[in-house]
This record gives C-alpha cells, structure tokens and sequence, in this order.
C-alpha cells in the first residue's frame, strides 16, 4: 500500500512542478533594462569580480549582484551552489565523476565542466530529489 500510495504522489507532483515552473518568471537587470527571463533558460551563474556573469541557453547577461544573493534567489527554482564562484542550474546537469583526487568534477549538457569545491559538496544532494544505486555524496 505505502509503495502505491508514493507511486500515485509522485505522478501527482511531476506535472505540478513542472507547471508551476512555465509560470514563474524573473526579472534581471541587464545593460540598463529590465528583461524578464524563465529561470529553465539559465544554464549557469559564474562569478566575474564585482558581477556575475548568467549564462542562458542563448546569450549571456552580466549582473550587478552577489552571489549569495543570487543563490539565495534562485535556490527555489532548482539552482544549486557548488563553489563559491559557480551556480548551477541542476536541470541542465549531465554527470557527476570522481576524479582521482577525490574531488567531484560535475558535467553540464553542452559539455561545460566545473569542479565541485569540498564546502559545497554537500549541496550535490540538492541536483536531484532521488538517488538510485548510491546514497549520493557524503558531506566531509
């Protein structure tokens, strides 16, 4: 019964997550206008200095923002930390690997990799609500 019952909430929250993500929308300020933009078009957020460089599917925009502030902003549209100069968008991640080192190297589609930093290791739980086959990444 109880394997149904999450089976049966699972389907139920899958599309209601994804329709609430079409309808939200963000404003950012870029080179002296307002652009609303979908949070799923935001592939990553790399800190350059004083700014913060968000990378879109399309285009880039340069932010005068920190990146605590947009972690914090973003956090609830699936946004997660992994260093203190980058921010994924966790939709767009393709693969996590180990490197020998013990280090995490993340993958992301259009072949953009990015160390994973030991202070935010333990934000890889977040890139995904389930794990199959592992525990996921153990915080040290």
């Amino acid at each position: 019964m109880y394997d149904k019952t999450m089976t049966q909430s699972l389907d139920i929250l899958a599309p209601l997550q994804g329709m609430l993500a079409k309808l939200s929308r963000i404003a950012i300020k870029a080179k002296g206008k307002i652009l609303f933009i979908d949070p799923a078009e935001i592939v990553t957020l790399e800190a350059q200095g004083n700014y913060v460089l968000l990378r879109r599917k399309t285009r880039t925009d340069l932010l005068r923002e920190s990146m605590s502030g947009v972690a914090e902003k973003l956090g609830p549209y699936g946004f997660v930390r992994i260093h203190r100069s980058v921010i994924i968008n966790s939709a767009f991640v393709e693969e996590i690997q180990t490197t020998v080192t013990g280090d995490h190297m993340l993958r992301m589609a259009g072949g953009m990799e990015f160390t994973v930093s030991r202070k935010y290791r333990k934000n890889l739980h977040a890139i995904t609500p389930l794990w199959i086959g592992t525990n996921g990444f153990q915080a040290e």
